[in-house]
């Protein structure tokens, strides 16, 4: 299959980074990962970015990662685009995840570079490789550098993206000059996704093909609304909107930690996906209230854009 083959136009906009669903005692919970994939199919999202930050992923075992991803695959596969992050440590527990994606149907996997030991180019173009050649399945690179420690050079990525089966790169650093220059020096038409919540309109302005992102998760028809206003070329309403997302973001990252507080949101709107694995921290009693406000006012905000007719 050649890269003209591959149809990206569905991979094209919002994705919720989807979070992580527990039971009360801090297992997966398939039921509740279902539940969780169906509220956001009701939302107008594009599809499912599984398994990643947001998702918890390098916290989960091999097992649950599979879990969670066929609970995902059996709620919502027919209805929404399923990209799933199958990075991990090793590259064996990468491919084999990678392997077990294939298996069950999902749209494309992704990775990030291998963690804790800082690795040459050579070591991550081999661990990537492993995983591209394992399936037939289109691959997503995910550049994340602030969390990795592995900054991706123009050189690493033109080499990669030369080949047929790498159809993107999820751009999660927080330069959107480097996202643009990612854009500009591909040598094939080539996906590029908007990481970083708070400048998803910058992203698209700088050529983005959409946004992979995990604040979403708490609010994603607004986000569906900002990609409405860009795409109809309404720029001043988009930047007004990417303004007060970006109030609720710094918001919910006044909490002990985004993902608790984004986990904690959902809990209040019936939405049960327990608290963040360890060491990333729940939401205390003392921030409730904060927490009931600031969800709060994300609804209003829903309401008052989902309302509107443009």
């Amino acid at each position: 299959m050649t890269v003209r083959e591959w149809d990206t136009e569905k991979y094209k906009g919002v994705f919720v980074a989807m979070y992580s669903a527990y039971d009360d005692t801090g297992k997966v919970s398939k039921e509740r990962v279902r539940k969780l994939a169906r509220y956001y199919a009701s939302t107008g999202v594009k599809g499912l970015y599984v398994g990643g930050s947001s998702g918890e992923g390098i916290l989960h075992s091999t097992e649950e990662r599979k879990q969670v991803l066929e609970a995902v695959m059996e709620e919502v596969a027919k209805e929404l685009i399923i990209i799933v992050h199958v990075g991990a440590n090793s590259t064996k527990e990468s491919v084999e995840l990678a392997v077990h994606a294939e298996s069950v149907g999902v749209d494309a996997i992704s990775s990030v570079p291998a963690i804790y030991y800082r690795l040459s180019e050579a070591s991550v173009e081999r661990h990537w490789q492993e995983m591209i050649d394992s399936t037939s399945l289109p691959f997503i690179i995910y550049n994340i550098p602030q969390t990795t420690g592995f900054h991706l050079s123009q050189t690493l990525f033109k080499k990669m993206a030369r080949q047929d089966k790498v159809i993107g790169i999820k751009m999660s650093g927080e330069s959107v000059f480097e996202l643009q220059q990612f854009k500009a020096n591909a040598e094939k038409p080539l996906l590029v996704y908007n990481g970083p919540d708070e400048q998803y309109l910058g992203g698209r302005i700088m050529g983005a093909d959409g946004g992979i992102g995990g604040t979403y998760g708490v609010m994603p028809e607004l986000f569906c609304r900002l990609e409405r206003f860009y795409r109809e070329g309404e720029i001043n309403k988009a930047q007004q909107l990417q303004g007060k997302i970006n109030a609720i973001i710094s918001k919910l990252l006044s909490f002990p930690s985004l993902y608790g507080a984004c986990k904690a949101i959902l809990s209040l709107r019936g939405i049960e996906t327990g608290v963040p694995r360890l060491p990333l921290l729940p939401i205390g009693e003392a921030d409730s209230e904060r927490l009931i406000e600031l969800n709060g006012e994300i609804e209003k905000l829903t309401a008052s854009y989902t309302s509107l007719q443009v």
